[in-house]
């Protein structure tokens, strides 16, 4: 999971410094299915992130959080979108 999480940081650094990688990575939430293309444009600028992937180091990061408080129970609600780094990664783009 780190290891999806230190190619999206590398990634957001790099579109945050580079408004063309930005405007392209953005572009993908108007396609037909978002988060494949944005898996498919990250491989094309090096990063090896695949959507089944990302997906499952989204729910293992809400999991390890949850875990983490209230003794490890599970008895808080998931809010949505928590998980989901793709929307997280373009939140913090936008």
């Amino acid at each position: 999971m780190s290891n999806i999480i230190d190619m999206l940081d590398g990634l957001q650094n790099r579109a945050l410094r580079d408004s063309g990688i930005r405007e392209r990575l953005l572009a993908t939430r108007g396609e037909q299915d978002p988060l494949s293309a944005f898996c498919r444009v990250c491989r094309e600028l090096g990063y090896e992130i695949y959507e089944m992937e990302l997906v499952c180091a989204g729910e293992e990061f809400h999991a390890a959080m949850k875990r983490s408080t209230n003794g490890g129970g599970e008895n808080s609600p998931m809010i949505a979108g928590e998980d989901d780094f793709y929307e997280l990664f373009m939140a913090n783009l936008e």
